[in-house]
């Protein structure tokens, strides 16, 4: 049996932890990352900012880590056998890497929906491949299964002593690198809790002035959730934007070692992401995956909210498994997420001159986007994006147009504007009686739109209907479905059986405004 053999959730304390790192057998595979300057983020921030890049890491990420303390662990009789992991991203590349040093067989289960670049860097590295499902729950499941019939040990992502110890040899390097006796603050991204638990764990033990922030996406929280509640909860659904962190359940291990040593919180939308790869992109050219900038969002977001200034902060990049198909939809979102961009709707007289009126309020500003169509009324519904200079600006402008007489609607933290509407408008069908518009999810993999469109497709008109595809391992799709009232029972319950998370968006300004 592997060190860790006593330990429970409970019984693991900073010094263990602490322990555990410096016993680990991580350099057998990964690599000490360098701390860099972030000059950029120093400069806007009024701090000393400061990178920690597992991004360079042989697979791009720390998961490589703690996979391979694990694996490096085992007895002899569990190398003989095998490991099994089930993953869709970084962990799974973690362990087929760890499998090819150690010269073991490896088996990990991924969900259909996994990108094809990922298949294939875990297959080039010997590893067994098995696609199961459409999501982690369904891959996790059947791997256990897997582990069971063939006598497997199972690498966890993140709950396990060693895997989390494995990932804490960040902060001694960290610690080796950074040459202050001050105070500083260190950003961790949180998904599991696997890195923020072995971080926190040794940081606290050797430096317990030292001050650890977590940070999770405002619609992927589920350890800040738990701290709430002072126990682990389940989350119902979680967003798929920065999906290295999509985590649904916290470790038993993580929560007890997070709850105890994390000393703040702080959580991020997706336009701060956006805006976050930006960033960091800028200060080194390197360009992270959402995951991997999340701990520089939170460290803006943190910085800008308590007003920090001349003070030491540590972010956490923790990995660059960007897939490319995603840069357009970054592109699209960072400048809103700097508060560099405002989306408005605006309406305005239809009449000749009214444009030319709009835009002397708007004065030099730059227009990055200007949405109209024509109809016969009185009034024009405009969607429209303006380059900001400051923080702060937005409102003056929203106030600045509503003097002058115009109705303003502030889009820019509108998801359903931003995703889908930006790109409909004009699309009124005052035809479609009875028209319901809901925003659905669904797996992204191949066939899977024509399986949602056949799914969809039944008794109810489809009157709108936009999807774009955004690189990701889900697809948005906004549709609508003319539905009488008195189908109301029926068409619930076709919603319960479709099988796809879906939101009623009927109520949304945006679709009110320019697609009714």
């Amino acid at each position: 049996m592997t060190q860790t053999q006593d330990y429970r959730p409970g019984t693991l304390d900073a010094g263990d932890v602490l322990r555990l790192a410096l016993t680990s057998k991580v350099y057998g595979a990964a690599v000490e990352t360098p701390l860099s300057a972030a000059p950029g983020l120093s400069a806007r921030t009024g701090n000393a900012v400061w990178l920690k890049r597992e991004d360079q890491q042989p697979i791009f990420s720390f998961k490589l880590r703690g996979a391979y303390n694990k694996m490096a662990q085992l007895t002899a009789e569990e190398a003989a056998r095998g490991v099994i992991c089930a993953s869709a991203g970084n962990h799974a590349q973690g362990v087929a890497f760890a499998a090819e040093q150690l010269g073991m067989r490896a088996v990990i289960v991924m969900p259909a929906t996994t990108p094809e670049i990922k298949v294939q860097a875990c297959r080039r590295r010997g590893a067994e491949v098995v696609l199961f499902g459409d999501s982690f729950s369904d891959a996790e499941a059947h791997a256990y299964g897997i582990q069971r019939e063939r006598g497997l040990t199972f690498v966890h992502p993140y709950d396990d002593p060693l895997v989390l110890a494995g990932q804490g040899t960040v902060a001694l390097e960290l610690l080796r690198q950074l040459d202050t006796s001050g105070a500083y603050t260190v950003f961790v991204p949180v998904g599991g809790g696997g890195l923020i638990a072995g971080v926190a764990g040794v940081l606290k033990a050797l430096r317990p002035d030292v001050r650890i922030v977590g940070v999770e996406p405002d619609d992927s929280d589920a350890m800040y959730q738990s701290l709430q509640a002072g126990e682990r909860v389940r989350l119902d659904t979680v967003g798929i934007f920065v999906d290295g962190v999509a985590v649904k359940q916290v470790g038993a291990y993580t929560f007890d070692l997070t709850r105890r040593y994390v000393d703040d919180w702080v959580r991020v939308g997706t336009d701060e992401v956006c805006a976050a790869i930006k960033d960091v992109f800028d200060d080194t050219r390197a360009v992270m995956e959402p995951a991997g900038a999340l701990a520089v969002a939170g460290l803006k977001r943190y910085a800008a909210e308590r007003a920090l200034t001349g003070e030491t902060l540590v972010a956490l990049t923790c990995g660059a498994n960007m897939n490319f198909d995603r840069l357009r939809h970054v592109a699209e979102r960072a400048e809103i997420g700097e508060e560099r961009e405002a989306i408005l709707a605006v309406t305005i007289p239809e009449h000749p001159g009214a444009f030319r009126a709009f835009i002397d309020v708007i004065g030099p500003r730059a227009v990055t986007e200007f949405n109209y169509r024509y109809a016969p009324r009185a009034e024009a519904h405009i969607f429209v994006g303006v380059q900001l200079g400051r923080r702060g600006e937005r409102a003056e402008l929203v106030q600045a147009l509503t003097e002058r007489g115009y109705r303003v609607t502030d889009l820019t933290g509108d998801e359903l504007a931003k995703v889908h509407v930006r790109h409909m408008v004009g699309g009124r069908a005052p035809e479609a009686v009875g028209e319901r518009v809901y925003a659905f999810t669904f797996p992204e993999r191949p066939g899977a739109l024509l399986e949602f469109l056949t799914h969809l497709h039944g008794r109810w008109n489809i009157s709108l209907f936009h999807y774009r595809n955004h690189g990701s391992a889900h697809g948005r799709v906004l549709a609508g479905l003319q539905v009488p009232q008195a189908d109301e029972a029926d068409f619930q319950d076709f919603l319960a059986r479709l099988g796809y998370p879906a939101t009623d968006m009927s109520g949304n300004p945006a679709y009110q405004l320019f697609l009714t």
